[in-house]
């Protein structure tokens, strides 16, 4: 396949990366790469974290937009940036750009998470707010930079950007050499393709592997020539990407040895063990790489795996729903429906029947007025902690014996 000039992939080096490591030195965090024993238990690999979500921006981001802003001209520097992004790349640039007195702008989404759109601002960037989608904001973006002759800062199709982001591969295999598999999200591809790059170098046994979710599996569908469809509200906004990088593309299918896809569901199940596990917090696109382990155990098993928590930036709110879920899932939150006689004592003698099995009920709601329900009795949604699923399933066992009539709840049919 031949490609021109932009999108040739030998533009990008480990020389430059290298170059780009000195650079950042001292003004980007060298964050840690660290063993995770309880993940290496949860996964049946040997997984150690490279915790990116360290970073003042809170991701991986702030590197490759320090080497491209670091890379313009004093003429560029005085007309001022601009940069299209759901929130890590809006940060870094914003961050930095104040850092280095360039006045920046950054068109968002207007689904954007707010603590995204708030830590923007706060770094002093001038946020513009278009669209439902990265393309639709990006339409907004480039009207501006004509009207304002703003240089683009892009968020992953560039080499100086890609530069950047390969430092991490730098820092991950001095500190940990052994590695076997680095595991590193994708969305436009700047991530994967920097990182790729300098670890091929420095350890050429080492095998790299891309993660996406499945709504957005643009960079997979290139990599295995296959048609692919980008769509859908994700978990992971941050590599929701329905354009993927000319250049990013060329540098994965050469140095990039397998791609992979993940669920929503297991995206949720990754942020749960980050939290619960780890106690660390990861946004969605920095817990796929984790999903990947959770989704194909077989294939890392026994391995040293690298995983790039590249993200932190999730709204607290969203993380507290998934913590509820995955309670739900494990079976440790039961929500259950109760028919009953509208009789005094009956919610007593129903919470002691959880509490003498060592139950916890955190909530209740009694219902007389619902038309399905008789004129003589009430219905009873409970929830209520338990041990795990077994023990859950005695203490509504328990309630049936009782002579209750009991059906579970969808968790979602109690958090709506």
């Amino acid at each position: 396949m031949t490609t021109d000039a932009f999108s040739d992939p030998a533009q990008v080096t480990f020389e430059k990366i290298e170059a780009a490591a000195a650079l950042i030195k001292g003004a980007v965090l060298e964050t840690p790469c660290l063993p995770a024993p309880r993940l290496s238990q949860l996964t049946g690999a040997d997984v150690f974290v490279k915790y990116e979500n360290m970073q003042v921006t809170g991701a991986f981001k702030e590197r490759g937009a320090l080497v491209k802003l670091s890379s313009l001209t004093d003429d560029e520097k005085a007309r001022g940036v601009i940069a299209v992004s759901a929130g890590n790349h809006a940060q870094g640039v914003a961050y930095h750009a104040g850092r280095l007195g360039i006045p920046a702008t950054i068109v968002m989404p207007v689904l954007t998470p707010f603590v995204k759109i708030s830590a923007t601002r706060g770094y002093g960037a001038e946020v513009v707010l278009a669209g439902n989608t990265l393309a639709e904001a990006k339409a907004e973006a480039d009207r501006l930079a004509a009207e304002h002759d703003y240089v683009w800062v892009h968020p992953y199709d560039d080499a100086h950007v890609i530069h950047g982001q390969g430092t991490i591969a730098i820092e991950m295999l001095a500190q940990q050499p052994d590695l076997d598999v680095l595991v590193v999200p994708v969305g436009g591809g700047g991530l994967i393709a920097g990182i790729a790059t300098a670890a091929k170098i420095l350890k050429p046994s080492i095998e790299v592997v891309g993660v996406e979710t499945t709504l957005y599996p643009g960079m997979w569908g290139a990599f295995y020539g296959k048609e692919v469809i980008c769509e859908g509200a994700t978990i992971a906004e941050g590599i929701a990407v329905r354009d993927i990088g000319l250049l990013t593309t060329e540098v994965i299918k050469e140095r990039v040895d397998d791609l992979l896809l993940v669920s929503e569901s297991s995206i949720e199940r990754a942020i749960n063990a980050y939290l619960t596990l780890q106690r660390t917090i990861a946004e969605g696109a920095g817990a796929a790489g984790l999903a990947a382990l959770l989704t194909d155990p077989d294939r890392f098993a026994d391995k040293k795996v690298g995983l790039v928590l590249c993200g932190g930036n999730i709204d607290p709110r969203l993380l507290s729903k998934i913590v509820v879920r995955e309670l739900a899932r494990d079976g440790r939150l039961v929500s259950i429906r109760i028919d009953t006689p509208d009789r005094p004592g009956t919610l007593g003698e129903i919470a002691t029947v959880i509490g003498d099995m060592q139950g916890n009920v955190v909530d209740v709601e009694h219902h007389r007025l619902f038309l399905n329900v008789p004129a003589k009795g009430a219905t009873l949604d409970v929830t209520f902690e338990a041990f795990d699923r077994p023990h859950g399933e005695r203490i509504v066992a328990a309630l049936r014996e009782r002579g209750f009539v009991v059906r579970y709840l969808e968790i979602g049919e109690r958090m709506d």
